[in-house]
């Protein structure tokens, strides 16, 4: 089994997003404990970039918070390194909090571009050096996986894909080589909160599994607990993104409660599922 694998060998998973330096990587280090706590089952990790071509605006605000503090690759590396380890930090009291491993599977969400300028190699060596387990690269084509894989596959990274609706025969030419776990988009577009799923997402699921066992979760547009539940019902998971920024946006460094208080009602929602 593999370590991304992991996060759905209990059941249905929640895999909540947090761009890396929004509110400055203390407090993103902060709330990726706090999801940790609330049941996250897996995180997705944004690497800010300055042409993040699949995100909403929600995310793309908080991209460019994050890049106004002036964050880097190695702080996020860093970053990951002490959730990795025990650690701890000041509580709005003062009092100093002791904090356990982070051991659930981190994951990146990236762009072609910062992999590439940090260099392919060092880029996944890092990863594996901090425990990442798997990277999205939303902006690179099926036909280009290539591109990244041997380096990733090296350092025992997986390369996740994404299948958004299509034809039966490109799915099944991505859900044959893919590895970890299959993003499933839910609508076309960027990402973004959305009131309704008009998808159909059974379907594409069913044909997802007449080409791959490894498991799919369902990401782009899902807010609500009903949304979340009717998408886990349909598949291993669900993916919630920009709900998550959007609290994150409203609370700034003060997010801790609410963060906790969504996650942990989000993750109740896909367990029944």
């Amino acid at each position: 089994m593999s370590k991304i694998q992991d996060a759905f060998s209990n059941g249905k998973a929640f895999i909540p997003f947090i761009t890396a330096g929004d509110q400055g990587i203390a407090t993103t280090e902060r709330y990726i404990r706090t999801m940790v706590k609330a049941g996250a089952d897996m995180i997705e990790i944004g690497i800010p970039f300055s042409d993040p071509t699949a995100e909403g605006p929600v995310i793309q605000e908080a991209s460019n918070r994050a890049l106004d503090t002036g964050v880097t690759i190695d702080d996020i590396f860093d970053m990951v390194q002490r959730l990795r380890t025990r650690g701890g930090h000041a509580s709005n009291e003062g009092a100093f909090v002791s904090e356990e491993p982070v051991t659930i599977p981190l994951v990146f969400m990236t762009y072609l571009n910062p992999i590439f300028v940090y260099g392919r190699d060092k880029f996944f060596a890092r990863c594996e050096e901090v425990n990442i387990s798997g990277v999205i690269v939303p902006d690179m084509p099926f036909e280009e996986k290539g591109e990244l894989q041997s380096y990733a596959n090296k350092h025992g990274v997986e390369v996740v894909s994404l299948i958004a609706p299509t034809s039966e025969h490109r799915i099944e030419m991505i859900a044959k080589e893919a590895e970890g776990f299959i993003y499933c988009v839910s609508s076309l577009g960027v990402t973004g909160v959305r009131s309704e799923i008009k998808t159909d997402i059974k379907s594409i699921v069913e044909t997802i599994r007449k080409y791959t066992d490894i498991p799919v979760a369902v990401g782009f547009g899902i807010s609500t607990p009903d949304q979340a539940r009717a998408m886990a019902n349909l598949s291993d998971g669900a993916i919630v993104g920009s709900a998550i920024v959007k609290l994150v946006a409203e609370h700034g460094e003060q997010a801790d409660k609410a963060l906790f208080e969504y996650v942990k009602t989000m993750k109740a929602a896909v367990a029944e599922a």
